[in-house]
């Protein structure tokens, strides 16, 4: 009965809100970022936490309102130089706010930044989220950056759209700029907090995925922040906004908000497995782009949701950003005129599935369907490859932030945004039933046994670069004890010609594949095919992964060379490694069943699932002896036949924060807590069929309540209205 035993300070659940406490978004979470640093930061922590909330604080860290700064008012220097430039010379702004640039984050500014946050230590937050540590691909031209280029490098600073050099030169500087600027704010107030309070407070990263990253065109410091030891953890900020960028797929570009979310929370999930940073994963009931219906939003809601499940190594979820845009936001309706509110079910559901979410730390889960597991890796690099020299100067410039439809740019920066090398060596695997894992492949050297939990693994540098040798000393011992390592890729990449380690000093590699090779014991100029590699096998694709993802031929022959090594690399050590294609995808996590199934996939049959279940997606829980999904289809399930305890009262659901449970031989009680204005659902396994429910408001009369007793299932469903101040309900045998 976890569920009835929650405890605030493990932080499972949490949001962020920018505006005061207010009934009506009481979401009854562990946690909640009060959001920005303004003079009334301190009533709005006060606020949070007199309702009972461990309260954060989180603000901006490439962007805010710091125009105090900007102007000179802090130390009586301007700093408009310090804002990034894009090559045409024009501040990069966040919004439409011209005074709000994103910052090159020099050290000047990262002493600004610590003492605009000291106050939130103070005030007692217990840990500081700095968001979004954004540098964005078409910058690398404002004075600031220039002087760091020159402190950093040693040399003279080169625009970086001169050569490829210069551009991945400019986005590696980029990336540790803003690494050196949370090492230096986070250690400060560490320092600070134990001094000054002896008490220790935490820092987290809430960021993009690596993958959104890169395709929207800005780098990040992303996986180094793990080598930072005053950075405790990331808040993977993947939405509808992120998952719905359209991508290619057998030579058709369209939204794909599944597939890619999948492949999002992946990489998040891996950033940190096997380490003890903490990670959330981000949902949003709605998105930034306010165009939208609520039918829309509730249906990519569900396949973010569902896809962020399908990982099991997280179960810590930052619910919503802003809930005050969903409960009190309004938008168009569905196939008509005007504006609405949050309809009641999708409130409901919102509600329940929240709650739910406070529960996926199971440690017994196991894929019910025959899905292979296999890594694609994936460095931070591929940010430093996001422009290029033979770029028009308008594509340069170009900027894509998520708060408009993709779909309705023009065609030149619909391309930019394809990222089509990653998305041909992922769609291919996924879409025919693997289980497709991006895999951090700069944390293979960072920590032993990274490689361990993956059997096949796919990789190219076509579209990224190692930032070491040493990782393929790591991959090849890897493929040698038994691994199955599929490379792809014609050698046709200009940043190949990069300075960097491959072809400095005593190497002369003309590419780092050369060398990969080398470190496996086989030639560079091998043809392509499968070849045995110690215990595992290599196989050899020479085509641009990009192909993969425009011609289904291409496709094709990469899953025949998954295959194929995978085939080797078993018969090598006498282990099946086997691969059913399938369009399905079903998770269990203790009594959780999480599925999809996949539309353009090996076949369009639907999926059915037979059992006891109680349908988390819908407003009054109902009970499901069948589902079935049909492509493009997801489910979340609470399988009956899996009810915790001894026969006894279990809650499965509701849409409520349940505390102060009690049973007795003649029933059982609780109090139940939630937004003002929403109606709650809770249902509960029961040893016998309830004969009353009574419900009362705080300091208020009891009523007796209408209940739905579902005799198969031995389960009774319960509705009431949602009160922050607790509902209390009785139910009698």
């Amino acid at each position: 009965m976890s569920l009835l035993a929650r405890k605030r300070e493990r932080e499972l659940t949490g949001f962020q809100e920018g505006g005061p406490y207010h009934p009506s978004y009481d979401l009854q979470t562990d946690f909640v970022m009060v959001y920005g640093i303004g003079k009334n930061m301190q009533e709005r922590i006060r606020g949070w936490k007199e309702k009972g909330y461990v309260v954060h604080l989180m603000t901006g860290v490439s962007w805010g309102g710091y125009q105090h700064y900007l102007n000179g008012e802090v130390d009586g220097r301007q700093h408009w130089d310090e804002a990034q430039k894009n090559r045409r010379g024009e501040p990069i702004i966040h919004g439409t706010s011209a005074d709000i640039p994103y910052m090159v984050p020099t050290i000047a500014y990262a002493d600004f930044l610590t003492e605009q946050i000291r106050p939130a230590v103070d005030a007692g937050v217990e840990a500081i989220h700095l968001e979004e540590p954004e540098f964005w691909v078409e910058g690398g031209y404002s004075d600031a950056f220039k002087r760091d280029w020159e402190i950093y490098y040693r040399e003279p600073w080169q625009p970086p759209h001169a050569t490829v050099d210069a551009q991945y030169r400019a986005s590696k500087l980029k990336a540790h700029l803003y690494t050196r600027t949370l090492d230096r704010i986070c250690s400060a107030l560490k320092e600070y907090a134990k001094v000054k309070y002896g008490r220790d407070i935490r820092f987290y990263v809430p960021t993009h995925s690596l993958i959104n990253y890169t395709q929207w065109r800005i780098v990040s410091p992303e996986s180094k922040l793990l080598e930072l030891p005053g950075v405790d953890g990331y808040i993977a900020q993947v939405w509808t906004g992120t998952a719905q960028t359209p991508n290619v797929y057998n030579g058709v570009r369209k939204e794909r908000t599944f597939e890619t979310a999948f492949l999002e929370y992946g990489i998040m999930q891996e950033l940190v497995r096997g380490t003890d940073r903490r990670m959330w994963f981000l949902h949003d009931p709605i998105a930034d782009d306010p165009k939208h219906t609520w039918h829309d939003y509730r249906q990519n809601y569900i396949r973010t949701l569902v896809a962020s499940l399908l990982h099991p190594h997280v179960s810590r979820y930052e619910v919503c950003p802003w809930p005050r845009r969903i409960y009190q936001g309004t938008y168009p309706k569905q196939g008509g005129d005007g504006r609405e509110g949050i309809p009641a079910a999708y409130a409901t559901e919102l509600q329940i599935v929240l709650h739910t979410l406070a529960d996926m730390d199971q440690p017994d889960t196991e894929w019910l369907t025959d899905n292979v597991q296999v890594g694609v890796l994936l460095a931070d690099s591929a940010m430093y490859q996001r422009n290029h020299p033979e770029w028009s100067e308008e594509a340069t410039a170009f900027k894509y932030d998520g708060t408009e439809v993709a779909s309705a740019l023009g065609s030149e920066f619909m391309e930019l945004l394809d990222w089509s090398p990653f998305y041909g060596l992922t769609l291919p695997l996924l879409k025919h039933g693997a289980a497709v894992r991006p895999v951090q492949l700069d944390n293979a050297g960072r920590f032993a046994g990274y490689l361990d939990d993956y059997k096949v693994l796919v990789l190219s540098y076509e579209y990224m670069k190692p930032e070491s040798s040493g990782l393929h000393n790591v991959l090849a011992e890897w493929v040698k004890e038994g691994g199955a390592l599929i490379y792809v890729g014609d050698g046709s990449d200009d940043f190949h010609q990069v300075r960097e380690w491959w072809n400095q000093g005593a190497k002369a590699y003309a590419s780092p594949k050369e060398h990969l090779f080398a470190c496996l014991g086989v030639s560079a100029a091998l043809e392509p095919g499968v070849y045995p590699v110690g215990k595992g096998s290599l196989a050899y694709a020479d085509v641009h992964p990009a192909q993969c993802a425009l011609d289904p031929a291409a496709a094709e022959r990469l899953r025949l060379a998954v295959d194929a090594a995978m085939t080797q690399a078993s018969a090598a050590k006498d282990a099946a490694l086997r691969w059913q294609a399938t369009n399905s995808m079903v998770l269990r996590r203790g009594p959780y069943i999480i599925a999809a199934v996949l539309e353009e996939s090996v076949h369009d049959e639907p999926l059915t699932l037979r059992g006891a279940y109680v349908d988390l997606l819908s407003a009054d829980l109902a009970v499901r002896d069948a589902v079935t999904l049909a492509p493009g289809q997801q489910a979340l399930l609470y399988d009956l036949s899996r009810v915790a305890g001894d026969g006894g009262v279990a809650l499965v659901a509701a849409a409520s924060r349940v505390e102060g449970f009690g049973e007795r031989e003649d029933g059982f009680s609780f109090l139940a807590r939630g937004p003002e204005g929403t109606l709650a659902s809770a249902r509960f396994r029961c040893p016998r069929e309830p004969q009353a429910v009574f419900i009362a408001a705080a300091e208020g009369p009891a009523e007796q309540a209408v209940f739905e007793w579902h005799a198969e299932s031995a389960t009774v469903l319960i509705r009431y209205a949602n009160r922050p101040e607790s509902v209390s309900v009785e139910v009698r045998w």
